[in-house]
């Protein structure tokens, strides 16, 4: 699992059949800055995710990748590589908080 930023959404209007009706979302991997360790930077990467939970752009989630993508009930016969677990609220790294959802 890694944390990623809700950038933006993606709309399909022709895809297989199990794949209508989910919600498609553009997610930017971030890690932990290297050398302070007190804030979450952007990986540069970009990936598609199926959304479970509503995620919004602008929020930070919580994804899976991989065949672990399809072990969620929503998401056990679709065709997906990267799925949205969770909407982080808060992230702690050494005692530090390195982001809040509400600030």
């Amino acid at each position: 699992m890694f944390i990623a930023k809700v950038t933006g959404s993606l709309v399909a209007t022709q895809k297989v059949d199990t794949m209508v009706g989910h919600k498609l979302l553009i997610v930017e991997p971030y890690r932990l800055e290297a050398k302070q360790r007190k804030s979450i930077v952007t990986t540069g990467r970009t990936f598609v995710a199926v959304d479970t939970l509503g995620a919004g752009e602008g929020d930070y989630v919580l994804l899976t990748q991989g065949s672990s993508a399809r072990m969620t009930p929503q998401t056990k016969h679709l065709p997906i590589d990267a799925v949205v677990v969770g909407i982080v609220d808060q992230v702690h790294v050494d005692k530090n908080c390195v982001y809040a959802r509400d600030e």
